[in-house]
């Protein structure tokens, strides 16, 4: 069937006027299926049913929007204090004057742009496949997109357990940049990684993030989106999980004009873990959309998707959560919770929970609500002499709360706390406080 021409003639565009890549080296097959399965998909457009809620144009558009860089001020660079191997790309292009060697005990790290120019590399198995597999049942061409056409990245193997943190530093430097990236993780049996990732990295950012956890592995993901107050991102997570492996995924996002974060999960084999967690804070024009696809397809796993939003002065959050439990993923734990603060009577959250069983000994839940904030905790917060500023805080801090424990490492999750806490010092002023 032909595609409607409005995502044909995006799709053209698109591509238009985006690099021409290397076609050598084992990159270059995967890159060419990626470009097959787009094209039978096209873009996104706002009738599509995952993207009702978020409109794509700006995503899809043939250049980037601008998007002015954002000054931090004296603002602590993020995750400064922790001992990690800093990787850093500015608007997409790895810069190996700020990063550090990419040598690590149990670790095997190198760039996309090099190792796809081989004819043999442990990534072939890895590189485009959980993308492909994750286009079942709902398309996700930005993804497609961002295989086929990703100038660079890291592929990084782990054999054992990390001794620090792998740290991904996106830097926003021209108003009109347009990166895309793709990484690639693969932990062997047993073996750990913390991965970190910060900043805008682009006017426009395009990502994917493909993470196979191999047997009794676990896998630890952090992110900080950058403060940038118009770019505009779509990220992608797949991943596959082995048996008895863990997977956790937690993201912050403070600001951006658009923001589709995607994530499918597939556990593959059988008591393993997945947890995927965010929160987000919003001020004007702000639109953050998550998307979560989770599949049970072994026995006695666990998830859980843990989703909370504040949103003011007009600011949108979307979520859209699925738990999908297959033929014989008896002793299924799915647990789903989204959730909205709104500050103020302009702002919206929008929300699709599902649920999909075809198991019966399972345990599955999902719930989402929205709401102000509560003006009897407020005046009880006021009766105590607390000031009415401080108290708001506090109880946004403790709405946020279930979303940042699912952060494993308690240095990490303090150093979200105190953005989040400078975050709505700054903006509480607009909240009428």
């Amino acid at each position: 069937m032909a595609l409607p021409k409005a995502k044909d003639d995006a799709l053209a565009a698109r591509l238009a006027v985006l690099p021409s890549l290397s076609d050598t080296g084992w990159l270059a097959a995967a890159r060419a299926e990626a470009r097959t399965r787009l094209s039978a998909m096209g873009l996104p457009v706002r009738r599509d049913e995952y993207w009702r809620y978020t409109d794509p144009a700006s995503l899809v558009a043939a250049d980037a929007p601008v998007a002015a860089r954002f000054d931090a001020g004296d603002e602590a660079p993020v995750f400064a204090a922790i001992d990690r191997l800093k990787l850093v790309f500015v608007d997409g292009v790895f810069d190996p004057a700020q990063s550090d060697d990419l040598a690590l005990a149990g670790v095997e790290i190198e760039r996309l742009a090099t190792a796809g120019a081989t004819d043999i590399h442990w990534a072939q198995g890895l590189y485009g496949v959980l993308e492909a597999r994750g286009q079942t049942p709902v398309h996700r061409p930005l993804a497609a997109l961002a295989t086929a056409q990703a100038t660079d990245g890291v592929l990084i193997r782990v054999t054992g357990r990390a001794a620090r943190p792998v740290s991904l530093i996106y830097v926003h430097d021209s108003d009109t940049s347009d990166a895309i990236l793709h990484h690639c993780v693969r932990l062997e049996k047993g073996a750990s990684l913390t991965l970190l990732e910060n900043g805008p990295a682009a006017a426009r950012f395009t990502k994917v993030l493909e993470v196979e956890v191999g047997e009794g592995a676990a896998f630890h993901h952090v992110r900080m989106q950058g403060r940038d107050h118009a770019r505009r991102a779509a990220t992608h997570i797949f991943a596959r999980l082995g048996s008895d492996a863990e997977f956790r995924s937690f993201t912050l996002t403070a600001n951006g004009r658009l923001t589709r974060n995607e994530a499918v999960i597939e556990l593959a084999g059988p008591n393993s873990r997945a947890h995927v967690a965010g929160a987000a804070v919003g001020d004007g024009e702000f639109h953050h959309d998550d998307t979560v696809f989770v599949t049970h397809a072994a026995h006695s796993c666990e998830s859980r998707q843990v989703f909370k939003k504040v949103l003011m002065n007009g600011a949108v959050g979307v979520f859209q959560g699925k738990i999908l439990v297959k033929p014989g993923a008896q002793k299924t734990d799915g647990y789903q919770i989204s959730q909205s603060l709104l500050l103020d009577e302009d702002s919206q959250f929008l929300a699709k929970p599902e649920l999909e069983i075809y198991a019966d000994d399972v345990k599955c839940s999902h719930g989402s609500t929205s709401g102000a904030i509560d003006e009897t905790a407020l005046f009880y917060l006021q009766s105590r002499g607390v000031p009415r500023k401080t108290a708001q805080g506090l109880l946004v801090l403790a709405f946020l709360a279930e979303a940042i424990e699912e952060v494993a490492d308690d240095a990490i999750a303090e150093d979200i706390r105190g953005r989040l806490e400078g975050w709505l010092a700054r903006h509480s002023a607009k909240a009428g406080t």
